[in-house]
């Protein structure tokens, strides 16, 4: 039988970025791309060009890296935007424009304030702009789940002969049900027929994401956007992971249908998004969550002992989840055993950051007794997602005697010079980033500060994620901190999203200049 394709749209670094404390920083979100890439994703989202300097650059580095995936990126019906999306994709091998606008009655009046003939010649605009970029254009009728169907056909019609190949139909606010997304598909796929692929993007705000984009796919939709782990605002969106194991392990029921994703490169790309983003995948989440292959009843370790399917539907090893080898080198191994095991992780990483990575590994191995995979996904991460390293933690000593006043003195390098300084504070967390404010003369304002175990054990690594804002008419940073001491983590996850926040200050500039340079 000659198998459909059904092309796997992902949005993590776009929509699933927009998840609350999800930020990325381009290091990072390179890494990623890499990552979706090697998963076998066929388009990559790669951001919104006209959001941000560092959105843009973002879209721009990943698509001089990536050559096998579409590299794509976001725009609404507005050609400063348009233009933004095809100037930073425009050395990609692939490419694509997704440009998008609102289509149901309730945001055409309330948020467009526009009428659907205004709406159309917007939409058609749009489309025939993006082609002068490139000939890979994608429309999207935002919330399509509340409009009404003879709208979105008179507007595909208008989208189409402007020359979109695709046409997305996305549940926005995540309202439908299996059946109502079934007959808006069927409706749509037999009117507009082998003009333009059909696409869905459903969220997940009634927790159905994942079953309406299966459902679309039996009525005619043959992309489906997902993000990994089921990132994005809100509620999140359709799982990469659910969806692509869904139609892997009910072959019988999707047997005419086939994706391109390496399934053994799931449980990697959930880990690497995990630790870059700071946000965990609940444990009992469905194919990554950590209790996804644990079995506690004691009549379902019976059943497993005699025979694993006995209540396991497909194994670990088929999403790359190795339940044998777990721990992994020592502080005696060597340079190229480290960099085999990287490689079997899924990483690829230029020499310097290997050097350093291995350094940080040597430190670590002097320290702690087991060294599990996660505990080198964290440190490797940790220095891939770094950026350039304008103040550095140097050293950190701690004071809070019982009853006194908690206190820290800090020690930075900037520009070639310490300065060391001290501080008091509420509490020790507050010393530490009120002394590197005194320090560096940045006064930041932490919106959101979480602690998680990397791995197991009293000598675990400590993984801080911060949310610090240095000026409140400008998007927060996520800085991210890996150390055995809970406080030393903390203080260079402070600082790291203070350098990325000078990082973005830097690009903007130089965007700034050079539009000046141009008018």
């Amino acid at each position: 039988m000659n198998k459909e394709n059904i092309i796997i749209f992902d949005t993590t670094l776009r929509d699933g970025e927009q998840s609350p404390g999800a930020s990325m920083n381009t290091s990072e979100k390179i890494q990623i791309a890499s990552q979706l890439e090697r998963l076998g994703v066929d388009i990559i989202e790669a951001g919104f060009a006209a959001a941000s300097p560092g959105d843009f650059d973002a879209i721009e580095k990943i698509a001089q890296r990536v050559t096998d995936s579409t590299v794509c990126s976001l725009a609404r019906a507005i050609d400063s935007d348009i233009k933004a999306a095809g100037e930073a994709i425009s050395k990609a091998a692939k490419q694509r424009i997704h440009t998008f606008i609102a289509t149901s009655p309730i945001h055409m009046e309330h948020k467009l304030k526009m009428t659907a003939d205004e709406v159309i010649k917007r939409a058609v605009r749009a489309v025939e702009y993006a082609r002068e970029f490139t000939e890979d254009v994608e429309f999207s009728c935002e919330d399509a789940g509340r409009s009404d169907i003879g709208f979105m056909k008179e507007i595909s019609d208008a989208v189409i002969e402007a020359g979109a190949g695709t046409i997305n139909l996305p549940d926005t606010v995540g309202i439908r049900m299996p059946s109502e997304i079934a007959t808006m598909i069927s409706q749509m796929h037999a009117y507009i027929a082998d003009r333009a692929i059909i696409s869905v993007h459903n969220h997940n705000d009634l927790g159905l994401a994942v079953a309406n984009s299966l459902e679309a796919i039996l009525h005619g939709a043959r992309q489906v956007e997902c993000t990994i782990n089921g990132l994005g605002e809100r509620a999140g969106n359709a799982a990469l992971e659910e969806l692509v194991m869904a139609m892997k392990v009910r072959g019988d029921y999707f047997e005419a249908f086939k994706t391109t994703i390496n399934t053994k490169e799931i449980y990697p790309t959930s880990r690497l998004i995990a630790t870059i983003t700071g946000i965990e995948p609940q444990p009992n989440k469905a194919i990554v969550g950590k209790n996804a292959f644990a079995h506690e009843s004691g009549i379902h370790q019976d059943g497993m002992l005699k025979h694993k399917q006995t209540y396991e539907i497909f194994s670990p090893e088929e999403i790359g989840l190795d339940m044998e080898d777990t721990l992994v080198l020592g502080k005696h191994s060597g340079r190229a055993a480290f960099k085999s095991k990287l490689e079997k992780l899924g990483f690829t990483i230029e020499q310097e950051e290997l050097n350093s990575a291995f350094e940080r590994f040597k430190e670590l191995a002097d320290k702690k007794k087991e060294i599990y995979d996660d505990d080198i996904r964290a440190l490797v991460t940790s220095e891939m997602g770094s950026v350039a390293k304008t103040y550095e933690l140097i050293a950190m000593q701690l004071m809070d005697s019982t009853g006194g006043v908690p206190s820290a003195a800090v020690t930075i390098r900037h520009e070639g010079r310490e300065t060391t300084d001290a501080s008091i504070g509420e509490g020790t967390i507050d010393a530490v980033f009120k002394t590197i404010d005194r320090i560096t003369g940045h006064n930041g304002r932490l919106l959101d500060y979480k602690v998680t175990s990397v791995t197991k054990g009293k000598d675990a690594l400590a993984n801080v994620t911060v949310k610090v804002t240095f000026n409140d008419s400008e998007p927060a940073m996520i800085g991210h901190g890996l150390s055995m001491d809970t406080m030393l983590a903390s203080a260079r996850a402070y600082i790291g999203a203070l350098n990325s926040y000078l990082s973005m200050e830097g690009m903007l500039k130089i965007r700034n200049e050079d539009s000046a340079k141009t008018v």
